[in-house]
């Protein structure tokens, strides 16, 4: 039970849990005055009461002597009780007529007093009836019946008095809580919406500072966090630029080496082998053979050569243009996979592309391709880039099986990933409606002025 109202406790606002308390112990003032006012009422109204109490007993034995050295005792006592009258506190009342009366037969004006108030109190016990006698015969009592209409209008006035002032120290307690707390909530709200944007990757927007001293500091932290951070991604994009490039220039030239060295060498392997089988005659046997199978196999590194050099370092991006070179790629993909219907828009802008933006563009289709090749097992791929303002978009989509779970980046996807990241850029991959996306955004401006 105490772990289920921590948890309802803790998924109260804010707000809520400021004023719970504060209401509930302006409430326990309320009734706490309350009950006090109960408690001590009583003892008041009898003590004001005292003085009148014993006035009684000296009036009652002073109409005790009259009637006992009057004629006419029963003339006398009709003249005194006809004296006092339904208006005075004190009544005569004759043996025999019932109960002594309470105190609160003697209430006589109470139309301002509600009558929950007065049932919530208790009524002193005004025991002041002296006996008169005559004769020797008791033949009734002298009764103090005092009216307590005003001293309960008193006491009706304090206890508004009392519920006025929590209402109004509540209500301003309340409300100061209520400014702190949404200065307060301001100011977290602002730290936690700059949270929110240093985690997606925005650091040049700094959090207001505000609110109380505490939440001021965490403000500052956070701003002081933003731009440690925005300086170790400035550097890290630097790093992953520089490696990129690095990277580039080593397939630049190891795609170098295999053009000048090996490509000359299978070249003239082939020539050589083309050479004998010319020279072979029909009765040299197996020599012609052998021969044919040198010169495929010559022919097969010829080509393993030039995807090798066509991974490694598409030479004709600077000779034909980026938009041109894609279109090399995607014919080739089509004879490589004729079983697979692909269709592109590819933006003629792409040309102006050059530099390490270009390579970026060019791998990032190529490698998403390869993935619809051998991993999708799709049917249908659709290839679009398209330039828009300062940014460069690339999507890859296909209707093939999708990733598997808990793989979405593969060793290919992660260099494009990376290699877009160095460039200010964003990879992703996401499943929708029956197709794979693969996603790349880059922007141009910044990559051209971007330190080589």
């Amino acid at each position: 039970m105490r772990v289920r109202i921590g948890l309802m406790w803790q998924r109260l606002s804010f707000r809520t849990q400021l004023f719970l308390p504060l209401g509930a112990s302006f409430l326990a003032a309320l009734v706490l005055g309350g009950i006090l006012l109960q408690i001590f009422a009583t003892g008041q109204l009898a003590d004001e009461n005292e003085p009148a109490r014993r006035s009684i007993r000296v009036i009652a034995a002073a109409l005790n002597n009259t009637l006992r050295t009057s004629d006419h005792p029963q003339t006398t006592l009709d003249a005194f009780v006809q004296s006092l009258g339904t208006s005075s506190d004190i009544q005569f009342r004759a043996a025999g007529t019932g109960p002594p009366p309470s105190a609160k037969e003697g209430l006589r004006n109470l139309q301002a007093v509600p009558q929950w108030f007065v049932n919530l109190l208790t009524m002193p016990d005004i025991d002041a009836a002296s006996p008169v006698l005559i004769d020797g015969r008791h033949v009734g009592d002298l009764v103090f019946l005092p009216d307590l209409s005003a001293d309960l209008f008193e006491k009706w006035i304090g206890f508004l008095a009392l519920t006025g002032l929590v209402v109004v120290l509540m209500a301003l307690t309340g409300t100061i809580a209520y400014l702190f707390a949404k200065s307060a909530m301001r100011s977290l709200q602002h730290l936690g919406e700059g949270l929110t944007r240093i985690r997606r990757g925005d650091y040049a927007t700094p959090i207001p500072v505000g609110g109380p001293p505490e939440v001021r500091r965490s403000c500052e932290a956070a701003n002081a966090l933003s731009t440690t951070l925005a300086q170790l991604s400035h550097d890290n994009r630097d790093l992953l630029h520089r490696l990129v490039s690095l990277q580039d220039d080593e397939r630049r030239d190891l795609a170098r080496e295999l053009h000048d060295e090996l490509g000359p060498l299978l070249f003239s392997i082939r020539a050589g082998t083309i050479s004998l089988m010319e020279a072979a005659s029909p009765t040299s046997g197996n020599l012609g053979n052998s021969a044919e199978d040198v010169l495929q196999s010559v022919e097969a590194l010829q080509q393993t050569n030039r995807r090798i050099l066509d991974r490694l370092r598409p030479l004709y991006i600077e000779e034909l243009g980026l938009a041109t070179s894609v279109q090399t790629l995607l014919q080739n993909f089509r004879k490589q996979a004729p079983h697979i219907g692909l269709t592109s828009a590819i933006d003629p802008g792409l040309n102006a592309i050059d530099g390490p933006l270009a390579q970026t563009v060019y791998r990032v289709i190529q490698e998403a391709l390869t993935n619809v090749l051998r991993h999708a097992g799709a049917n249908h791929a659709h290839v679009q880039a398209t330039i828009a303002g300062d940014a460069l978009d690339i999507e890859v989509s296909d209707d093939g099986g999708g990733f598997p779970e808990g793989n979405r980046f593969g060793r290919g996807l992660t260099g494009m990933h990376e290699r877009a990241r160095a460039l200010s850029g964003s990879l992703s991959l996401l499943r929708a409606d029956q197709r794979t996306y693969v996603r790349c955004r880059l922007p141009i401006e910044r990559v051209r002025n971007a330190p080589a």
